[in-house]
């Protein structure tokens, strides 16, 4: 990677949150941050972004070495661009149309402005020989107006999640225009070479791009288009599966829910694209066939509320919430609750501590990025316990070849793969642990920092 120039970042959100209410900022968690914070530090950067609440954005401050430039976001822009066009339209449209997308033209026009305005930010924050780095598909169109604006930046962008397929791709009335914007960047970046592959296609019957493998040629213009698939750090995850004190709580959950039961361990964001009805149903058909019983196995389900405010999101809730009563309804016996649902999210230790009690861990959503959960449970178990049950539709099911592989919507032979996952034997366990546990320690989140940046710097 290039050592000249500063990283600047963009995102939707910032990398730093409030401190329980106060005036002071904290570091947020998370994998962007946890990946492109060390980078920021070594090279100096800015990070471009919303601060989390409507109105006007704070003074430009600097945080830990980060020159912090918040963007304004008013509540009706969130209402328009955020839960509009971001999450009723290209979320469902590029997650396969699991849910049928809307349309708007005053959500599109919002999305224009607000992207304006972030673009607008980046370059004036941006110095001669930065490298910019923009992120998701909340901001599409930033980087071809960043390159209206500076011309001379070199200018990245990365898709966090799936990248759709031409023809549904086709349905958007600004297909177009995304597209134009994506391709003001040198170097666009997928979770997996599938996505890439779908870009390009679009990419050449819609904005007349011509292609030759992972480079794109646009007017006078040459970008990579290319998978550079996100990852989590090894390296924490694992001391966190090691740290005794995290190991005794697993040890006291085992205990607590009873050492002679299999834990089921499933931990999602409560929404439609994670397939987790669908997964409820098929641990439902294992109690009915007999398969398993309350007396010797447990489902675990922490679903993370999101989204609340879109309607979708309050009827999966419902949903879920009533399979879950519908199973314990039926199927509990006496001191033994067949799905223990958690609708909140865990922290960091509690959480690790739920993947080394697991004796199997379901990701199964019907249509994802990446999933850096499925990452996590692998990293964690430095015990090479833990079987991984993972969806074919998800990005991280291209590395994690160790895992028991599954279409979430072939609900008998998920039942197959659980039942399996769930008796396997101690050597072929740790055999498939093991594989997966070098996959993302060779490739874990610094490293995809590195290889994006390596790609993108002159």
């Amino acid at each position: 990677m290039g050592t000249r120039g500063r990283l600047v970042v963009v995102a939707n959100r910032l990398p730093v949150h409030r401190s329980g209410g106060s005036d002071r900022w904290e570091i947020s968690p998370g994998g962007l941050v946890t990946a492109l914070e060390p980078v920021l530090r070594a090279r100096g950067g800015a990070w471009v972004g919303w601060s989390g609440t409507p109105g006007r954005a704070p003074r430009p401050f600097v945080l830990d070495g980060i020159d912090i430039r918040p963007v304004s976001m008013s509540d009706n822009e969130l209402k328009l661009t955020y839960h509009g066009m971001s999450n009723a339209t290209l979320w469902p449209l590029y997650h396969d149309a699991i849910r049928t997308p809307e349309f708007s033209g005053a959500w599109w026009s919002e999305y224009v402005r607000v992207n304006q305005r972030f673009a607008e930010k980046a370059a004036a924050c941006a110095k001669p020989g930065d490298l910019v780095w923009i992120h998701d598909f909340h901001l599409q169109l930033v980087p071809a107006m960043l390159r209206a604006l500076r011309p001379e930046l070199r200018i990245g962008f990365f898709l966090h999640i799936p990248f759709p397929p031409e023809e549904l791709f086709a349905w958007l009335p600004w297909r177009r225009e995304i597209l134009e914007g994506m391709l003001g960047a040198d170097v666009v970046g997928f979770q997996t070479r599938s996505d890439a592959r779908k870009f390009a296609t679009a990419a050449r019957r819609f904005a007349g791009t011509r292609s030759s493998g992972s480079t794109l040629r646009h007017g006078a213009r040459c970008i990579i288009a290319d998978a550079f698939p996100i990852s989590i750090d090894f390296k924490a995850f694992d001391a966190l599966g090691r740290d005794p004190i995290v190991r005794q709580r697993a040890t006291l959950i085992r205990e607590r829910l009873d050492p002679a039961r299999k834990i089921i361990l499933c931990v999602d964001r409560l929404d439609y694209t994670k397939g987790i009805d669908h997964r409820l149903r098929v641990y439902e058909r294992m109690l009915r066939g007999g398969a398993v019983s309350a007396d010797d196995s447990v489902l675990v389900q922490v679903a993370v509320p999101t989204r609340d405010k879109v309607a979708e999101y309050a009827t999966q809730r419902a949903t879920v919430e009533g399979l879950v009563g519908a199973i314990n309804g039926e199927f509990t016996r006496l001191a033994r609750v067949p799905v223990h649902y958690f609708s909140r999210s865990l922290r960091h230790r509690e959480l690790a501590a739920y993947y080394l009690a697991a004796d199997a861990m379901l990701v199964t959503p019907l249509r994802d990025g990446m999933n850096l959960v499925a990452k996590e449970f692998v990293a964690t178990r430095s015990d090479l316990g833990g079987v991984l049950v993972l969806s074919e539709f998800a990005g991280a099911s291209q590395e994690l070849r160790g895992a028991i592989m599954v279409n979430p919507r072939d609900e008998d032979r998920t039942v197959e793969a659980v039942v399996g996952a769930i008796r396997m034997t101690d050597a072929e366990r740790r055999r498939r642990m093991s594989r997966m546990r070098s996959a993302v320690r060779r490739h874990d989140v610094f490293n995809w920092s590195d290889t994006f940046l390596g790609a993108l710097a002159p």
